[in-house]
């Protein structure tokens, strides 16, 4: 019998499959619609580590987590960092963070994704709901703004069919190619685009005005604010027209519009801003509350569940972590030395580390330098449960398979509090404490209870039930000569994960060849890569993919002004023979 279980990435779409026969095959029924993407597709073709290593040589699992234990009773709890990502979305990932939380030592906040962008929705919203899928498969216009759903959502494109597509992107993506209205708009003019579209949809009355008058009645004080841009110089500076203005305008007055927003947009110090300014502009639409429409960002993935796990701890950014403050590191389901920002301050930083310990799948920069590498086990050979920030499913990740190799999260947590006298429950007690925020409905299906299929039908979570718009602006835009650094996901690669790319891609119009290698430098630090050429990159701008490595020698580790989130986009670059 086929036993089904979840793709554990980092990813909005949480696809269901079943393991047979040592593929994976997917859901036919729900949002998988029965298609994997290329990386669930070759998923067990790549090469997990095997065996744990300690100073480079192999070592058994007992005498490595022996080793384990001896680093960490070396350390006080305060000279202990525990930093871990999502490289598995799992929710039984946060035992590990159980274990070092009770014994005091060091935790992560911030995030080198989507903060800011969330920190913006909330100061506009009150809260961060998800538009499931479902909405978006409602509607009648669909503004793709920053986001590559060929690459990072790809369960969303059969949504798509016969409805009217805008794309906002610097990259003529697939999707852009097909659109029914694409600007190619230039990097940091998000904010400046969205205020017009605000200002132009009040001077040609197109607002929802009953929507405002009970939801937003200071919509008239945010226009005000939008008459401070000026409007041909904003234009040219930002690489748009009044006739695209018009043409979306045009578009999606009295329809429902779904605006598809990607994390690419809010990767700036004021990336908060960005995601207001859009919501404000959907506002102005009357969009929010209403079958088929809103504003679809990255949710709360862990709305309406409540954790299990002891989590309370002192915390340091993800984002500009000085490691050497610390004796002892442990690293699990992350790779700093090639994802967080100024990754030369990283590696500095990091050799000062006296025990660099590594817990993870796939060898990289970190588990390089690691003193102690751990194998985790893969989502196959343990029980895990996920929810998405892209839909409400509750996605059940059963055992699927028998590992020789490597341990789980909830073994190697068990483990410690065993050696180090703290409490943990049965790894079947966490389990059921999620299932039991679940609720299975007519389809089948399992969807997490108390989340809205349509959020904010009531009106927003703020104090008043009104929507909360900016009042003031910081329009910092870089006209230096030096060119934008864009740094979108690959659709060969997850971050540091699977088939990383190699290249530099680069307009034509800059006069560089294909194959030859350059240098790309910034204030942070430089990097060598060979040219590829691709006239879907703006000539203003150098693409390089996220996983790429060296990328993060040419970022800043400054955060963004809401949400502790990196911003990689913010830093021009130069490119030299």
């Amino acid at each position: 019998m086929n036993k089904g279980t979840s793709c554990p990435l980092d990813c909005y779409d949480a696809c269901g499959m079943v393991y047979h026969e040592g593929k994976l095959k997917p859901f036919k029924e729900g949002h998988t619609a029965g298609f994997l993407c290329p990386h669930l597709n070759h998923y067990t073709e790549h090469e997990t580590i095997q065996t744990p290593r300690y100073k480079g040589e192999e070592i058994s699992l007992p005498a490595a987590l022996l080793k384990l234990k001896e680093m960490i009773a070396s350390s006080t709890a305060e000279e202990i960092l525990h930093y871990r990502g999502v490289g598995n979305f799992g929710l039984m990932q946060e035992v590990t963070d159980h274990f070092f939380a009770s014994y005091g030592v060091t935790l992560t906040n911030g995030s080198l994704c989507d903060a800011a962008g969330e920190a913006g929705i909330i100061k506009g919203r009150g809260t961060n709901h998800t538009m499931p899928l479902s909405e978006v498969a409602k509607s009648e216009v669909v503004i793709i703004w920053g986001r590559n759903p060929h690459t990072t959502s790809s369960h969303l494109l059969p949504l798509l069919k016969d409805k009217i597509i805008i794309v906002i992107d610097p990259l003529k993506t697939q999707i852009a190619k097909m659109a029914d209205v694409y600007i190619q708009i230039k990097p940091q003019g998000d904010l400046y685009l969205a205020l017009l579209l605000s200002r132009f949809l009040y001077i040609e009355h197109g607002c929802d005005e009953d929507f405002l008058a009970q939801y937003a009645s200071s919509f008239e004080e945010f226009y005000e604010l939008t008459q401070t841009v000026r409007i041909k110089a904003t234009l040219e500076k930002i690489d748009v027209s009044l006739g695209q203005i018009g043409e979306i305008l045009a578009h999606v007055k009295n329809k429902k519009v779904a605006i598809v927003c990607g994390v690419g947009i809010q990767k700036f110090s004021s990336g908060g801003d960005v995601m207001r300014a859009i919501d404000a502009f959907a506002v102005g639409l009357g969009l929010f509350g209403k079958e088929g429409c809103g504003v679809a960002y990255m949710g709360n993935s862990k709305e309406a569940l409540k954790s299990p796990f002891h989590t309370k701890a002192k915390r340091v950014s993800k984002v500009d972590t000085e490691f050497s403050n610390f004796k002892t590191v442990f690293v699990q389901g992350s790779n700093p030395l090639s994802q967080m920002p100024d990754s030369l301050r990283v590696r500095d930083s990091m050799k000062k580390v006296q025990n660099l310990i590594y817990f993870g799948l796939y060898e990289n920069e970190t588990s390089e330098m690691a003193d102690l590498v751990l194998p985790a086990k893969s989502f196959l050979y343990k029980n895990d449960v996920r929810t998405s920030y892209s839909h409400n499913a509750m996605m059940f990740m059963n055992k699927v398979a028998e590992a020789k190799n490597g341990i789980s999260e909830y073994d190697l947590s068990a483990y410690l509090c065993k050696e180090f006298d703290q409490e943990i429950q049965e790894e079947a007690f966490y389990l059921e404490h999620f299932k039991n925020f679940a609720v299975q409905k007519i389809d089948g299906a399992w969807y997490v209870e108390n989340r809205d299929e349509i959020p904010y039908r009531n009106g927003f979570d703020t104090d008043d039930g009104e929507f909360s718009f900016l009042e003031e602006l910081e329009l910092n835009f870089d006209m230096s000569e030096k060119l934008f650094l864009v740094t979108p996901k690959s659709a060969k690669s997850l971050n540091s994960q699977f088939h990383r790319e190699e290249s530099v891609y680069l307009n034509s119009a800059l006069g560089f060849h294909e194959g030859e290698e350059v240098t790309v430098s910034s204030v942070c630090g430089d990097v060598q890569l060979r040219v590829q050429i691709n006239d879907d990159v703006r000539a203003d701008c150098v693409l390089i993919y996220s996983g790429t490595k060296g990328l993060n020698n040419l970022t800043s580790s400054k955060h963004s002004h809401d949400g502790k989130n990196a911003v990689y986009q913010e830093n021009k670059v130069e490119v030299k023979r």
